[in-house]
């Protein structure tokens, strides 16, 4: 790909930072790239975590996006039922070479209605919600369909970024960036996901119980939006 490419996330409260950050690291080391970090005020931003994060631009004076990025987090739901953000979302995606999300960002692409008939995927914990949005859900680290990418839960975001600078920029491109971060996961613990060894089937159930409780309403909510 010759030229500038425009990488667009959008920054909300409550985002998980590695959701956000992980592919902004790959993204920056994507040659002749520019990232933006965008919100409805430039005024810092607190994650999930409690780190303060910078938006770049707002919401109107964003350029258009080559790759537009939605990452996850709890305060993703918020923004199921914030108009402007989902407008901004679905202009954006009009105009974007790949429309992109990670971790629980999908239901954001869902909400906006780009993902109705989709193969997508999003954090284990609340994949079966995709569905009440007419997304196709497949359980992937990253999967594709057309120019649609989504990167599954927070670390996968690695794998996603990967996965969209080798589209970007080839192979080669990418492999280098993987070097340079030297993103070789070998994990202390096989418990990475809910079908690991290590997985405590008793946590398992927890996190999915936590996951309906806090946000199956405000997906039924967006699902009727969309007249599903």
């Amino acid at each position: 790909m010759t030229g500038t490419t425009c990488f667009v996330s959008v920054l909300f409260p409550r985002v998980t930072q590695l959701d956000l950050t992980a592919p902004f690291e790959v993204f920056a080391r994507v040659p002749d790239a520019v990232s933006h970090l965008a919100w409805h005020r430039v005024e810092p931003v607190e994650s999930d975590s409690g780190l303060s994060l910078l938006p770049t631009v707002t919401f109107d004076d964003a350029p258009q996006a080559d790759v537009l990025m939605v990452p996850g987090g709890q305060g993703a739901f918020d923004l199921l039922e914030d108009e402007v953000a989902l407008d901004f979302v679905r202009r954006q995606a009009a105009g974007a070479r790949y429309v992109t999300s990670v971790c629980t960002g999908s239901f954001v692409l869902a909400a906006a209605g780009l993902l109705e008939g989709r193969r997508a995927t999003t954090h284990w914990a609340s994949h079966p919600m995709l569905e009440l949005l007419g997304v196709v859900p497949e359980k992937a680290r990253v999967v594709r369909d057309g120019n649609v990418i989504t990167g599954g839960g927070v670390t996968s975001g690695i794998d996603f970024a990967l996965t969209v600078a080798a589209e970007l920029c080839g192979p080669e491109v990418a492999r280098g960036i993987q070097l340079m971060m030297e993103y070789e996961p070998a994990p202390p613990f096989d418990s990475g996901s809910p079908d690991g060894a290590d997985a405590d089937p008793e946590r398992v159930a927890m996190m999915r119980g936590w996951a309906r409780a806090t946000r199956e309403d405000v997906v039924r909510r967006a699902a009727a939006r969309l007249g599903r």
